[in-house]
């Protein structure tokens, strides 16, 4: 058995595999999927020497441990965390060198939602329809970590990135997402649109990989009954019968009944993967391109 791989010690609440995604499958109903906070995965891939492609860990909240079993050069980034290799701290945000048989230990987000964990070589699951991201909606990719679980680790294809440490952006103490209204606009009242953009909403605790939930004013419909179901895209602003805005993030179904009074830009959506529950959410509406 090669000892190119790692054995997970600690799952942790949600820990999956990600990498950039598999775009382009929407039509055979599968989501896009891939790394929530995709700026996070890649810097963590460059401080290690990865290309931007190669798959790696997403934490949540609680982070997780894993042991190498031959030495691996590591870097945790995302969400600021404590991180230690056999019980000693060592550096977050830069790149680490782990020694086979050694602990690497990813503690509990100080700040924000999510972690990213890369190691030399990749995390080198079996691909699926070109991707190695674990998709929880459609069940495509490897399963969430499991304590016990052995993963294998590819080749290294490059030497770590010469820093200390590498600035990163913190979670948002007001999450700020700019909108393009439509392509349903026209199911709501003229004040429900102008809610959107002016009054205050949260996120919610039952926010997911799926999408950002909102805690906030509902906003009125002008016509009842549904949609018939139609293609729903990354960022869409889903209204369900509840009325609080959802926000579509990178396991989101393919299609859906409910208006989409918005779509987000896609810039925005990395910060909107590390607001905590309870941050503010401000919709900002803009022209369209």
């Amino acid at each position: 058995m090669s000892d190119r791989a790692l054995v997970v010690v600690r799952a942790g609440a949600l820990t999956t595999v990600q990498d950039r995604g598999r775009p382009g499958y929407a039509h055979l109903g599968v989501p896009r999927s891939g790394a929530l906070d995709a700026p996070a995965a890649a810097l963590v891939n460059r401080l290690v020497g990865n290309p931007p492609e190669a798959a790696v860990l997403e934490t949540t909240l609680d982070g997780c441990a894993v042991r190498p079993r031959s030495t691996v050069t590591v870097a945790v980034g995302g969400a600021p965390s404590p991180v230690r290799v056999g019980g000693r701290p060592v550096a977050w945000g830069a790149p680490v060198v782990v020694p086979g048989g050694e602990v690497l230990e990813v503690g509990a987000a100080a700040e924000g939602v999510r972690g990213y964990v890369a190691f030399g070589g990749g995390v080198a699951v079996e691909p699926v329809l070109g991707s190695r991201s674990t998709d929880l909606l459609s069940g495509l990719g490897p399963p969430p970590l499991a304590d016990g679980a052995v993963l294998p680790l590819g080749i290294p294809s490059g030497p770590p990135a010469r820093a200390d440490t590498a600035p990163q952006p913190r979670p948002p103490a007001e999450l700020v997402l700019r909108v393009v209204p439509g392509p349903r606009d026209d199911w709501f009242t003229p004040q429900a649109v102008r809610d959107l953009t002016s009054l205050p909403y949260r996120v919610a605790s039952a926010s997911n990989r799926i999408g950002l939930r909102t805690d906030g004013p509902a906003l009125e419909r002008s016509r009842p009954g549904e949609l018939p179901s139609e293609g729903m895209v990354l960022g869409a602003v889903q209204v369900p019968p509840d009325g609080r805005p959802v926000v579509f993030l990178a396991d989101h179904p393919t299609t859906g009944g409910y208006p989409v009074i918005a779509v987000v830009r896609a810039a925005d959506l990395a910060a909107a993967a590390q607001a905590v529950p309870g941050t503010p959410v401000r919709f900002v509406a803009v022209r369209r391109r």
